[in-house]
């Protein structure tokens, strides 16, 4: 297997041509988003409506012949709702469990932050351990296991911001943006009748996706590109703009993107222009601004641009 993304195709790019055909002219958006599939991790897409976050979520769970289930957060969705319950069986005397949604292959969480602050925390050890604890019990989730969460970030009402704890799950943040004139054209076409996201059929196997994660794993990391790694955390908390800087995770969050990244185009190493092109989506939700810095009207994104341009990028050989 391979997951080479050039003009010879290969796994990745067959997932991300078929997430092509729901989502026209994002091709960068995709490509993060099945980046993050390969490194085993979970997605947060922020936008305003009708960008096509939810769409970019379908497309993604449909190309892959696995289980996947949708759960719509409200305000009145409980933790049960989203982990299962036990009932007590009159034949046998008996408690049983009936899992809830949570326990499928890729669960695409909507709104994600309407949900009250319990039942997102019912997400937490699911997102970090891959496991699902009810009344003393534990029960494992199957592999792969991917969430990919969805939240408006301008409509406030009615909404619960996500926590810091519960954003660092999540390996990637990132946007989708509006799509340019010929995009948007296209788009009157391709959903003009059904559902373009019915039509999508799958084009790789859940254990497709198992093996994936471990040959991205196996992408050499050369030990001055681990210094380059730590040296951007560190910038990030020395940063006058910074309250809370990065964390340790962050890092291994990076380093563990820019391995799926190299491996979607057949490199064994990754370069410093992986890091730097993941930065973006694998840093700036973990980061908290000062106060002054966010009345001043500063971003995460300038900082995390104000670090890439200070810190050296290693010279030599990133394989070696």
């Amino acid at each position: 297997m391979t997951t080479d993304g050039g003009p010879e195709g290969g796994l990745f790019t067959a997932i991300v041509g078929n997430v092509l055909k729901v989502i026209q002219g994002n091709e960068l958006a995709i490509r993060h988003a099945v980046t993050c599939l390969v490194a085993g991790g979970h997605l947060l897409i922020e936008d305003v409506p009708g960008v096509g976050k939810t769409s970019l979520g379908k497309s993604i769970a449909a190309s892959v012949d696995c289980r996947h289930r949708r759960i719509q957060f409200t305000s009145d969705l409980l933790p049960s709702d989203v982990t299962g319950v036990s009932i007590y069986d009159r034949t046998t005397s008996k408690f049983e469990f009936r899992p809830g949604p949570i326990f499928a292959n890729i669960v695409l969480g909507d709104e994600i932050n309407r949900a009250s602050p319990k039942t997102q925390s019912a997400l937490l050890e699911a997102m970090e351990e891959h496991q699902v604890t009810v009344d003393a019990t534990t029960y494992p989730l199957a592999s792969p296991f991917m969430v990919i969460a969805t939240q408006n970030p301008i409509e406030h009402e009615g909404t619960y911001p996500l926590p810091e704890s519960q954003l660092d799950r999540f390996l990637m943040r990132i946007g989708m943006g509006y799509p340019d004139r010929a995009a948007e054209v296209a788009m009157l076409d391709v959903h003009a009748g059904a559902s373009a996201v019915e039509r999508v059929r799958a084009v790789a196997r859940g254990s497709d996706i198992v093996e994936m994660v471990d040959v991205a794993r196996l992408v050499h990391v050369a030990p001055v590109l681990k210094g380059y790694l730590v040296d951007l955390a560190t910038a990030t908390r020395r940063h006058p703009n910074a309250a809370i800087g990065v964390s340790p995770r962050a890092t291994l969050a990076l380093q563990r993107a820019a391995r799926a990244y190299a491996a979607s185009i057949g490199r064994e190493y990754i370069v410093p222009d992986d890091i730097k092109a993941l930065a973006g989506p694998v840093l700036s939700h973990r980061l908290v601004l000062t106060p002054e810095a966010e009345l001043g009207g500063s971003t995460p994104d300038q900082v995390l641009g104000d670090v890439l341009a200070s810190v050296p990028v290693p010279s030599g050989r990133p394989g070696g």
